[in-house]
């Protein structure tokens, strides 16, 4: 017994000082300055073009044509990528990061959403512009625009295997610990039997494909996120002559002379945006592998969908849970924190049936975002082989570490996270860094056919100089390649 304890605060030592290398000194300085440049680069298209996100995203729900197309719908995409971001992260991570950094977190999660939506924009149309075609229609991602655009396979698939063992093992151990934590404080049901259960109805799911994940995403994401966020607006319009208080409350401690003089706002910072980038994943580079699946005529649509995502995610959702905690005044309660928190504060608001309602909401909250996960960690498989082994293999794995994961301590699972979501950060940053111009082009192309009339389409040889874009078809009567 002494021997596992040593070995298990060894690896939390290891975890622990790698995350500080990484988001210490690395990540955080990286992230917000390459959003400020995909933002001036881009002209700051995740504010002037939000019109044009919603409008497509509204269109991305008509399924006409999509059953003779291969390929899911824009707005089926969008929902995988936010299956996945809607998760623990609104519920669990934004109490932990309240807890552990203060109020201060909270304004730092919103300037990493500002900024990293312009982020989630070039990797998503990147991934759109070098997706590949497949048997259910398309497939990419990073590790896909690595190859193709960089000419550099073995960062694809170092990518490739970060963000396997990320979404389709750590993550999933997060996702269902937090929901066996949600269900062991409402009901008191052992961790063991949450667990077998979540691992029996993602199996049926995940063994269907992505067209069956496409489906039941489809359909959980917008109606337990508008539930919740109905829930949220409601306390907030009771509590509303607090609301301005909540606010100061929030900037004056990220940015508070205080604060800085206590240490408090590096706090703040490094907990706002480790647990903003987990919850919209913007630069992550696990989003770029639901936008390739989408069918659309031009991959800058697709870009600008899931830009919108981050907004979703980071501004609204956060936030409900956010002020749902610091409107209960309970974030200074040290005996909690991740999901039970987020419950205690409902408790507060709503009385003790809410443990019920952050139970069921965590639930399909976090069954969905396993859903995402897997479909990540299975294209990523394929883009290191085609064997079906090694996917036959990943499915057992995914399923035993939902068993893991709802009996796992919290503060390891949350740390090897963070260690492999940053390592998956910054190989997928540096490449979209590289890639800045072809994503920019591509912007510039679709802009000047809005300001023509004309309904954008996009094609292998539409930007002069960028080659292997294997799933669009060549225009007619152009230029001819070299």
């Amino acid at each position: 017994m002494e021997k596992w304890l040593t070995m298990d605060t060894w690896l939390g030592d290891l975890v622990n000082a790698g995350n500080n290398l990484l988001w210490t000194y690395i990540l955080i300085g990286l992230l917000l300055a390459l959003g400020i440049w995909f933002t001036v680069r881009s002209r700051f298209v995740q504010f002037r073009m939000l019109k044009e996100m919603v409008l497509l995203l509204i269109k991305g729900t008509d399924h006409t044509g999509f059953k003779e197309r291969k390929g899911t719908t824009p707005f089926q995409a969008f929902a995988i990528s936010t299956a996945a971001r809607v998760g623990t992260g609104n519920l669990a991570g934004v109490a932990i990061a309240i807890s552990v950094g203060g109020p201060g977190a909270v304004f730092w999660m919103w300037m990493i959403a500002l900024v990293g939506a312009a982020t989630g924009f070039v990797e998503s149309t990147l991934a759109q512009m070098y997706k590949v075609k497949d048997k259910d229609g398309f497939r990419g991602g990073p590790a896909y625009y690595m190859e193709k655009a960089l000419g550099k396979r073995w960062m694809g698939v170092l990518f490739a295997i970060l963000i396997t063992l990320c979404f389709g093992l750590i993550f999933n151990a997060v996702q269902a610990n937090t929901i066996s934590q949600a269900f062991t404080g409402a009901y008191n049901i052992h961790p063991l039997i949450i667990g077998f259960i979540i691992a029996a109805m993602i199996g049926i799911v995940v063994y269907g494909g992505i067209r069956r994940i496409a489906v039941v995403a489809e359909v959980i994401v917008p109606v337990f996120a508008v539930a919740y966020i109905i829930v949220a607006f409601i306390i907030m319009m009771i509590n509303i002559d607090q609301l301005p208080g909540i606010i100061s409350l929030i900037v004056s401690n990220a940015l508070g002379i205080r604060e800085i003089a206590g240490g408090g706002i590096g706090a703040a910072l490094m907990n706002g945006i480790q647990r903003g980038l987990f919850s919209n994943e913007a630069g992550m580079g696990s989003a770029p592998n639901a936008a390739a699946t989408s069918y659309v005529k031009h991959p800058v649509e697709q870009g600008l969908v899931q830009t919108l995502g981050v907004f979703t995610d980071t501004l609204i959702i956060c936030s409900s849970t956010a002020f749902i905690i610091l409107l209960a005044d309970v974030h200074t309660v040290g005996e909690m924190d991740g999901i039970q928190l987020t419950q205690l504060a409902l408790n507060t608001h709503l009385g003790s049936w809410a443990d019920a309602l952050v139970a069921i909401t965590i639930f399909f909250f976090a069954f969905s975002s396993l859903l995402g996960n897997y479909y990540y960690g299975e294209t990523n498989l394929q883009f290191i082989s085609e064997s079906k082994m090694y996917i036959h293999v990943f499915r057992i794995a995914f399923l035993i570490m939902v068993l893991v994961g709802s009996m796992s301590e919290i503060e390891i699972i949350w740390g090897l996270a963070d260690l492999f979501m940053g390592s998956m950060a910054l190989v997928n940053l540096i490449a979209i860094a590289l890639l800045t111009k072809i994503a920019v082009a591509a912007l510039d192309d679709y802009q000047r056919q809005r300001k023509l009339g004309q309904t954008p389409v996009f094609y292998k040889n539409s930007i002069p100089g960028v080659r292997n874009l294997e799933a669009w078809e060549r225009k007619p009567n152009t230029y001819k390649e070299k």
